[in-house]
């Protein structure tokens, strides 16, 4: 079969072996993938010819052989283990939920990991009902995910991207504002405080943004896309009693969690219309560089998914 795997100057189709499915996986054929900046970072740290492969979505072709999760023929969004980008793959139940035919390959596949990442950041915040929540790479998948899933929760939503061109949609999805890092004013920059800080950036865009947290407040980091070191001020815990900070680890997480009840809730909240699943764009994994330059650039408004 065929799979996307490591190369030189980026992904690469090349024949691997078939999967050879264990007693408690299923056999999924995979109609689309989404691609995450998680990927992109292994891409470089990898050797060439090494798989890749979180998001997907396909027809399950062989039931588990133990009895445990859907019959053949049942469509799937699926989080796979790092070996996703291929035509078929092997996949726990526990990490597959059934999608309705209402729900189309794309989306289906752009759900695993921003929806996850999301919706266990929010469990982490707590309660959001009337709170104050500020989402810093508000522009990307898990970032527009989070604007409507707390929106829809009650809370009182803040974005900020890092380009006006990143603030597309978002008012729409449930953000009441949507600044850039680089703001002048300082009503945006140093702004209203806030309950809840949810932030993938890191670096100098978290430490700015910690400053408006109040006492009691929380924060939940779940990425450092900047890639630089944390500084936060002398008094950053003096001065927020009461404060609460987490770290959050999608893979890290999975290791304590069985996340096939969680993705059967996103779905439901897609079909059901409470949960855009964001798709910046759609391409065929024939030609994956047009789509992955975009997202390397930050030029990708939500997921990018790639059709085989």
């Amino acid at each position: 079969m065929k799979a996307l795997v490591t190369g030189a100057s980026g992904p690469r189709l090349e024949s691997v072996a078939e999967p050879r499915p264990r007693p408690d996986q299923a056999l999924v054929e995979v109609r689309a993938i989404a691609v995450n900046r998680g990927e992109l970072a292994l891409m470089g740290q990898l050797p060439a010819g090494s798989r890749l492969g979180w998001d997907v979505a396909g027809t399950v072709l062989r039931a588990a052989a133990d009895g445990s999760g859907p019959p053949a023929g049942t469509r799937v969004t699926a989080l796979a283990d790092r070996d996703g980008w291929a035509e078929r793959v092997a996949v726990s139940p526990t990490r597959l939920a059934p999608v309705p035919d209402s729900v189309d390959w794309p989306a289906a596949a752009a759900l695993p990991v921003a929806g996850l990442t999301a919706l266990y950041a929010l469990e982490y915040a707590g309660v959001l009902l009337g709170r104050t929540v500020l989402v810093t790479g508000a522009g990307g998948g898990v970032g527009r995910t989070l604007v409507q899933l707390a929106a829809a929760a009650g809370a009182d939503v803040l974005a900020q991207v890092g380009s006006p061109g990143r603030a597309e949609g978002l008012r729409a999805l449930g953000a009441r504002s949507v600044t850039t890092y680089d703001e002048t004013d300082a009503d945006a920059v140093n702004g209203e405080p806030v309950d809840v800080l949810l932030d993938s950036s890191g670096g100098q865009v978290l430490n700015r943004a910690f400053r408006r947290l109040r006492p009691g407040g929380t924060l939940v980091a779940y990425g450092n896309t900047a890639r630089e070191e944390l500084r936060l001020t002398v008094d950053w815990g003096h001065a927020r009693p009461g404060l609460h900070i987490r770290y959050l680890h999608l893979f890290d997480e999975l290791t304590r969690r069985t996340p096939a009840g969680d993705l059967t809730a996103l779905v439901r909240l897609v079909t059901t219309g409470r949960l855009a699943p964001q798709l910046a764009s759609v391409g065929s994994w024939i030609d994956p560089g047009p789509a992955l330059d975009a997202l390397r650039d930050r030029k990708a408004n939500g997921k990018v998914v790639l059709t085989l």
